[in-house]
């Protein structure tokens, strides 16, 4: 396939080139940056949280009044949910993952360093608290009886005796070090607190992954409390296939044990996963159909720029029929002819992709795009073009020599 009349042919059409390539290269950019930012935002949705997500589910309760005799109603509530069949654990605390709302301190290594070493989200629990949750302790051991202490509300300054961090947060602080046995610092506490224990992973209660708490997702520091509040939450685990079940008796058992509440819906952490990331799902789909709008609108281009320009070379494409020319060879040029505008506009999509990228990294602290992305999407775009252009070659191919010849133009 001779190169020299194709570019021949471009020259004499070169705003009709111009326009597809420019379409491509639009396409290209937004495709690489749409699909990168689909990819990011379904992997984080799908980050494990550390629970037993299918057999945990979340009660919120908010107390009627302002009763002085907070503690005595917690430990009477979670005897009751804790008596009932199929329960494994129950504890409360002052938030869960992917909540939206909880406590986040800096921890230091020293009570007199100035800075943090590092951000945790705190969780409130009592000795219940892991199994409630179904974290798994990789090492070390669970609070004792004696390290759990009364706390009244989250402004009570009671320090705890002994906290158990997650492996992110061990590793973030003692890079190469084994954490055990070591001791940390919250950042509005003058005291050092031991290290007993060290549980594999447990997300903070935020997800958004451009937000701060993006940067420090896994840890998460627990400190021993019987927590009791105005407003708190109870962490309930069951066993497996029980969980609808003692989600219905839990509520029925807790008005039992006192009226003067109201109790928020349970919800399986499987719902409030789904909840949590339902923003994130959101703008997948929007990108996902706005990606394939764009596509199709290329592709249209293509498909109709290509059909013009075979109207108007119907006496060229005679020509070359009637000198022997096969069909395969038309199909062949206009192939060709099209992956030379592709090319163009791939290059030149590649450089808006990867502008229109540094710009988002800039404005919205995103992620950077990965080099494999715009391959990909100029993959995607030359593809494209050349099963837009098959139809109208295959038209071309097909068009009678002696009827091409007595055509006009």
């Amino acid at each position: 396939m001779e190169i020299r009349p194709i570019l021949s042919a471009m020259r004499r059409n070169k705003v009709g080139a111009v326009l597809i390539a420019l379409q491509m290269a639009v396409t290209l950019a937004i495709l690489c940056n749409g699909l990168f930012i689909v990819e990011q935002r379904l992997s984080l949705s799908q980050r494990p949280s550390g629970l037993d997500e299918p057999n945990v589910f979340v009660l919120t309760n908010f107390w009627v009044g302002n009763p002085s005799d907070l503690q005595a109603r917690t430990q009477a509530d979670l005897a009751a949910l804790r008596s009932l069949p199929g329960v494994v654990a129950a504890t409360a605390t002052n938030s869960y993952p992917m909540s939206g709302g909880g406590s986040s301190e800096g921890v230091k290594l020293d009570p007199e360093q100035k800075e943090p070493s590092a951000l945790t989200a705190l969780y409130l629990v009592d000795q219940q608290g892991l199994q409630a949750m179904g974290v798994k302790l990789i090492a070390g051991r669970n609070f004792t009886a004696d390290e759990v202490l009364d706390k009244v509300g989250q402004d009570s300054q009671v320090p705890p005796t002994a906290v158990i961090i997650t492996r992110g947060l061990a590793e973030k602080l003692f890079p190469g070090e084994h954490a055990l046995g070591k001791s940390i610092t919250v950042q509005f506490q003058k005291r050092t607190v031991p290290i007993v224990g060290i549980v594999d992973r447990l997300q903070v209660p935020w997800v958004q992954g451009d937000s701060w708490a993006g940067n420090f997702n896994d840890n998460s520091t627990i400190e021993p409390y019987h927590f009791s509040a105005a407003y708190y939450h109870y962490m309930v685990r069951t066993q497996p296939g029980q969980l609808a079940t003692v989600m219905q008796d839990a509520q029925k058992q807790l008005y039992k044990v006192s009226r003067a509440r109201v109790l928020d819906k349970a919800i399986p952490m499987q719902d409030a996963r789904r909840d949590a990331y339902k923003d994130d799902r959101g703008l997948a789909i929007i990108l996902i159909v706005v990606c394939a709008s764009l596509l199709a609108v290329t592709a249209f281009g293509i498909v109709g720029l290509t059909s013009y320009w075979v109207a108007q070379r119907r006496r060229q494409i005679g020509i070359r029929r009637a000198l022997g020319a096969t069909r395969n060879a038309i199909v062949q040029y206009f192939q060709t002819e099209n992956f030379m505008i592709a090319i163009s506009g791939a290059a030149v999509g590649v450089a808006m992709a990867i502008s229109l990228n540094l710009w988002m990294v800039s404005s919205f602290a995103m992620q950077r795009l990965e080099t494999g992305y715009a391959f990909i999407g100029a993959a995607v775009v030359l593809l494209l073009g050349q099963a837009a252009v098959l139809w109208p070659a295959l038209k071309a191919a097909s068009i009678p020599p002696a009827l091409a010849t007595r055509g006009g133009a």
